[in-house]
């Protein structure tokens, strides 16, 4: 297999897993386990939004490549699968046309149905609800809300609008569902629905591949993921917060 091709297959691997939420020492460890199977000097560095690869082709030949990504998602399977990919390498080298074949089908692996990440929403907003003490009224309403947030919240991503307005907007629903249910039961606690509520929107996996990527030495991925974080928050928070500055003193 020639250098460029190489590249071509690891870029496409680094590119999948950027998409899918992956640590940046993830991707920059995949990438040269992909060199090394093929014996191929290089050099990978890689951000959230871009790879940088650097090999030495034949005839000593520098050969740079600059991949810029735009976007992820949260999908643990493409990652794992990219992982197995990687590390089948190392046993056993396949041709360019079988790699890129199998990074393909990876690619287009279909995230789990609609219905199914809808009921697990539901599920972690009823579990969260009666962690934090709810009664089981308040973790049934917190359900029903966190179903509606989540149908609201991926429409709005298909549409393609910016990350703060879709998870501003998830914030106002919640609040405003929360008012309504304790205004039709009042022995209800408001501020334990909302809690509920919102835990699908709480941005975990962002904060912790941050951190993982500090502790790792990347500082500017661990600043830009701890930063997204920060205002998912504040954009859940704001939603929530206005909604609860109409709508308390009918409550």
């Amino acid at each position: 297999m020639r250098t460029r091709e190489i590249i071509d297959v690891a870029m496409k691997a680094g590119e999948i897993l950027i998409l899918s939420g992956a640590e940046v020492y993830r991707v920059e460890d995949t990438l040269a386990r992909i060199f090394r199977s093929y014996d191929v000097e290089a050099e990978c560095f890689v951000l959230l939004s871009g790879i940088f690869i650097t090999a030495k082709g034949e005839d000593d030949e520098v050969i740079s490549v600059v991949k810029r990504i735009k976007g992820h998602i949260n999908d643990l399977q493409k990652i794992e699968k990219v992982n197995s990919f990687s590390r089948s390498l190392m046993v056993k080298a396949v041709s360019y046309e079988e790699a890129m074949e199998i990074l393909n089908a990876i690619e287009s692996t279909p995230r789990y149905r609609f219905s199914t990440r809808l009921a697990a929403s539901g599920v972690a907003a009823f579990v969260y609800s009666l962690l934090f003490k709810s009664s089981v009224k308040e973790a049934v309403a917190a359900l029903f809300i966190s179903l509606m947030v989540f149908t609201v919240k991926e429409n709005i991503s298909r549409v393609g609008f910016f990350q703060f307005f879709e998870y501003f907007v998830s914030g106002m629903i919640s609040g405003a569902m929360s008012i309504f249910a304790v205004k039709l039961f009042p022995e209800m606690n408001l501020y334990k629905i909302i809690i509920g509520s919102i835990m699908i929107l709480v941005p975990g996996v962002a904060m912790t591949n941050g951190i993982k990527d500090a502790l790792y030495g990347d500082t500017v991925s661990s600043i830009y993921r701890l930063a997204e974080a920060v205002f998912i928050a504040v954009a859940v928070a704001s939603g929530v917060g206005i909604m609860l500055s109409i709508g308390i003193r009918w409550v």
